[in-house]
């Protein structure tokens, strides 16, 4: 295994992200997927290239490309197996497969995705991450994670320093002034249709 700077990054790579991938597949899961990225992308426009920073397997890219076919993908995913599997849905040559901190390129996407990954982010390392998005963000950045007006610290499945909640999107907004805040949302575990994990969405458009 490669080594991180960080142990969020180890706990990913390792096992505990193989079972996640396991956990987190289903045609239940790709149908919610499509009904969030319908709501949480209405407001863009003429999208041609996308990057996801922590793809897992693809479930996101695959309600995606259900959405905008015509859309190019490329990804960023830390664990081994779950990139292996990625590789079944976009080409190889797309996959960043290392940590988020080791990411760099002078490309720029039209759509910027970060879902359920900065929720796991050591928040001491959260300024590099919110510097590599906004660096890799034409026009779109899209934000849906766990939501606190404060900082906060939880256990995560019986493992501590593993899961935090903030306002990422203000964060950034308030250390890139080029984002504003074009339209948010909260998707609910209790849907009776469309349910994911209390996510608060948040889509910033950058003013160049």
């Amino acid at each position: 295994m490669k080594s991180f700077c960080t142990e969020q990054e180890e706990f990913w790579a390792g096992n505990f992200g193989d079972s996640y991938s396991e956990r987190n597949k289903s045609e239940k899961l790709l149908s919610s997927n499509l009904n969030f990225f319908s709501r949480a992308l209405k407001s863009t426009n003429s999208l041609k290239k996308c990057i996801e920073f922590g793809a897992n397997i693809g479930m996101n890219i695959q309600a995606l490309m259900k959405l905008f076919p015509d859309l190019e993908f490329n990804a960023v995913e830390i664990n081994k197996k779950a990139s292996e599997k990625l590789k079944n849905i976009i080409p190889k040559e797309k996959i960043f497969e290392d940590s988020i901190f080791n990411f760099n390129s002078n490309e720029v996407w039209d759509l910027v995705l970060i879902k359920g990954v900065l929720i796991h982010i050591n928040p001491e390392m959260l300024g590099k991450i919110y510097e590599i998005l906004e660096k890799a963000t034409k026009k779109y950045l899209l934000i849906a994670e766990y939501y606190s007006r404060n900082p906060e610290t939880l256990v995560y499945r019986g493992f501590d320093n593993k899961l935090y909640k903030r306002d990422f999107a203000g964060e950034i907004i308030d250390k890139y002034p080029a984002f504003e805040l074009l339209d948010y949302g909260f998707v609910y575990h209790r849907d009776s249709n469309f349910p994911l994990d209390d996510i608060t969405w948040f889509l910033l458009q950058k003013i160049n």
